[in-house]
């Protein structure tokens, strides 16, 4: 019961991180196509439009610095699952899939520092 109550406020918790991600990079431009896209090979948190380029959006947050920091959390296992997303949802926008892609994270650390890490990793790193 309580881990149940753990997991529903660390929920909360991340929709909170993602919709604040969302208004951060709303007023400093970018335009969003999709929240919390989901299939069979992941989830990408944000699609955004930077100009031309179609930029998808890792939010992660820390409670405490007992795990690791927020940014350090996206390894490479979790990039290759968004990566992987990524590629499925290109499939169903056939014309974005022209447009140049970028890979950024907004990091919320737990003591609240916010980074921002534009092209944080690629699509070449898993050729």
């Amino acid at each position: 019961m309580i881990a149940a109550l753990k997991a529903r406020l660390a929920a909360a918790r991340g929709q909170d991180a993602e919709r604040e991600a969302e208004r951060y990079l709303l007023g400093r431009g970018l335009r969003t196509l999709e929240r919390n896209w989901r299939c069979p090979r992941g989830e990408l948190d944000l699609l955004m439009q930077d100009g031309d380029t179609l930029v998808v959006v890792e939010v992660r947050q820390r409670g405490h610095a007992g795990y690791g920091g927020a940014a350090g959390s996206v390894d490479r296992k979790k990039q290759r699952r968004i990566a992987a997303a990524t590629l499925a949802w290109l499939q169903q926008h056939p014309r974005q899939a022209e447009a140049p892609l970028r890979f950024d994270v907004l990091a919320y650390e737990a003591d609240g520092r916010r980074e921002w890490l534009q092209a944080a990793f690629s699509m070449d790193d898993f050729a």
